[in-house]
């Protein structure tokens, strides 16, 4: 039973904290949940339409439901044949730009989790999160849209309901959300870890060691800047040098990588003892971690001028910043102590921009897939959404 009225969802990015690179070899990672959200507002449509809106990327399309419905039993005779739905939208085979794989992950998502009764729907779906950058937000867009339909008809509770005894949704429904947007995700990029839709699902922390993800329970909400040098990368090819280098110098490159698995594991212990109670000295071994994996992560290649300088800038304030993913450019954290002054980081964050960086003064150990009152979204969503 579909429900009648406008429903708004949100999911968090991701960023590594400790662990690129050497996770590929079997070393454990720590992703947490970046507090730059993705929102979903999914409402009943008044005409037989299917109508998605996604402003970010600039794309508008709509679909009468008898169109989407006449594509119903092929498709689920193949669910996997993504040719069905690159045909019905009029997508180029080997379409790899952000709007066709968005759309394809919609039409997939609607016609598997509606099947046979599709409702006419009014989805907009609005991000803090900017894309390509590493920062997990095609999987957050997936979550959004598998935790919105699942809720939408039915197959998981309503948390805003008035008989609802909690605002959140159970483990069971969380773990229903997660497969589901597992199943968008693969649209997307065909063979992800799983690790960003899981982080998106569940928030907080997890670690990811040889295809096995463990959520991490309870962690302390850091702030941080995460800024975006917006310099491209290929995390492939990015990904190819570190294993040449560990082929060519095994003994060198080796223990590298196991120092920066210490690295994550020592970070966990840190971040387990400060939800016990928080103290300064755990910031100081949270910023001695960040300066040596940064370390590590120039010796097996894949660090960045633009990276160096993020490093330079902050540390002349006193703050200690890393990469963020695969490196080469991309994404950095820096990590903001509670007593750090806040005309200190304006100042680094004016600085970093005047460099043509994007920064953001956020957090991360964010809450996983929420749904929102409208009166409870960000200030940005709640204009976004206005607005559309």
């Amino acid at each position: 039973m579909t429900i009648d009225r406008e429903l708004f969802v949100s999911a968090p990015g991701k960023v590594i904290l400790h662990g690129e690179h050497a996770v590929v070899h079997g070393k454990m990672a720590l992703a947490v949940g970046l507090n730059l959200r993705t929102f979903i507002r999914i409402r009943p449509c008044k005409d037989d339409t299917v109508l998605i809106n996604l402003p970010n990327i600039g794309t508008k399309l709509s679909w009468d439901v008898s169109q989407l419905q006449s594509l119903l039993p092929s498709f689920q005779d193949d669910p996997q044949n993504m040719e069905i739905l690159k045909n019905f939208a009029g997508l180029t085979d080997g379409c790899k730009d952000t709007e066709s794989l968005a759309v394809l992950a919609f039409l997939y998502l609607y016609l598997s989790i509606f099947g046979r009764d599709l409702p006419s729907v009014d989805v907009v779906v609005w991000s803090q999160l900017p894309t390509g950058a590493g920062l997990g937000s095609s999987a957050a867009y997936c979550v959004c849209l598998a935790a919105a339909m699942l809720t939408y008809c039915g197959r998981i509770a309503d948390p805003m309901r008035e008989e609802a005894k909690t605002s959140r949704w159970s483990q069971t429904e969380l773990d229903l959300i997660n497969q589901w947007a597992f199943q968008g995700e693969k649209v997307i990029h065909g063979n992800p870890s799983g690790v960003d839709n899981a982080v998106g699902t569940w928030g907080g922390a997890l670690q990811y060691q040889s295809g096995r993800i463990t959520p991490i329970e309870r962690v302390p909400m850091l702030h941080i800047l995460l800024t975006n040098t917006k310099v491209p990368r290929s995390t492939k090819v990015l990904v190819a040098g570190v294993k040449e280098k560990l082929l060519k110098f095994p003994d060198i490159i080796e223990p590298v990588l196991s120092s920066i698995h210490a690295i994550s594991q020592e970070c966990q212990r840190v971040l387990k003892e400060m939800t016990a109670g928080l103290s300064m000295d755990h910031y100081s071994v949270l910023e001695e971690l960040i300066d040596i994996n940064q370390h590590h992560l120039n010796v097996i290649g894949v660090g960045h001028p633009s990276l160096n300088t993020i490093c330079r800038v902050t540390a002349e304030r006193g703050l200690h910043s890393k990469l963020t993913g695969a490196g080469g450019g991309g994404c950095a954290v820096t990590l903001l102590r509670p007593d750090t002054d806040h005309t200190v980081v304006e100042a680094v964050k004016q600085e970093l921009t005047d460099c043509g960086f994007q920064c953001w003064e956020t957090s991360i150990g964010a809450l996983g897939v929420s749904v929102h009152l409208p009166s409870s979204l960000t200030e940005d969503a709640r204009e976004a959404f206005s607005n559309l």
